[in-house]
């Protein structure tokens, strides 16, 4: 029991200090080095922790805490910034919207969603995960994260989820490159079969993207026709998000 609660406490003391290094927390704790450092393996390993992303001798809560409990995401910026947008989003096209934030790139984890009131509709629940390269929350986070984050997920292996799912690393990083120049990503049945979304990417004031709001319907209802007005419409929910959150 007393590792659990030290490994708890660590990751308390992660969230509150973060990014945090090893050595900080080591004087926080007066545990040894090799003790903290096992501890913070463990519960990365367990998707609690990640590196950061810019200095990986810091550590950081990993997205999938937000899975446990989004509702904590209320006192957040990112949660109050998105939700009157996402309400809006929803009123304008009366389909399903989501929030997603990137684990790393790992997945992505759905921390708010905003039903329409169809009877047939798509459902994702709060804290499912999806592949990065096979969605389009997922690459819209992809299109703007550094080279060397796309190929360690291009290293890994792009799994096939259907017959529609992007796995020639070629093809991917052409799509991405679209995806930056049109401001939007779309995923036609490319995950999970009948599901289409048209999603865009929440960045922060030096372009890093912290999550990605999406507009997800059923297939039977995708009109391509529509792309260009469903995009705007993301896009720019996406940049309101972003506005409102640094406001």
């Amino acid at each position: 029991m007393k590792s659990v609660t030290r490994s708890l406490r660590i990751l308390e003391a992660v969230a509150q200090h973060q990014p945090v290094t090893v050595g900080e927390l080591t004087k926080l704790f007066g545990l040894p080095k090799s003790t903290v450092q096992r501890t913070l393996v463990t519960l990365n390993e367990a998707g609690w922790l990640r590196a950061n992303r810019k200095d990986t001798t810091r550590w950081e809560i990993g997205a999938r805490v937000l899975a446990v409990r989004p509702a904590a995401l209320q006192g957040s910026s990112l949660f109050a910034a998105a939700r009157e947008p996402m309400i809006r989003l929803r009123d304008a096209v009366n389909e399903t919207i989501h929030l997603c934030v990137p684990d790393g790139v790992q997945c992505m984890v759905v921390v708010d969603r905003v039903d329409c009131d169809r009877a047939v509709r798509t459902f994702h629940a709060i804290g499912d995960t999806s592949p990065l390269h096979a969605t389009a929350t997922g690459r819209t986070i992809l299109a703007y994260l550094p080279k060397a984050d796309v190929d360690e997920l291009v290293a890994r292996g792009l799994e096939r989820y259907s017959e529609q799912t992007p796995t020639d690393p070629a093809a991917l990083r052409a799509e991405l490159e679209s995806v930056r120049a049109d401001g939007y990503a779309v995923n036609v049945n490319q995950y999970r079969p009948d599901v289409c979304a048209v999603a865009a990417a929440i960045l922060d004031e030096d372009g890093t993207p912290l999550a990605a709001v999406a507009v997800s319907m059923p297939d039977s209802r995708y009109a391509p026709g529509r792309l260009p007005e469903l995009g705007r419409l993301v896009a720019d929910t996406a940049k309101e998000v972003a506005a409102r959150r640094s406001a």
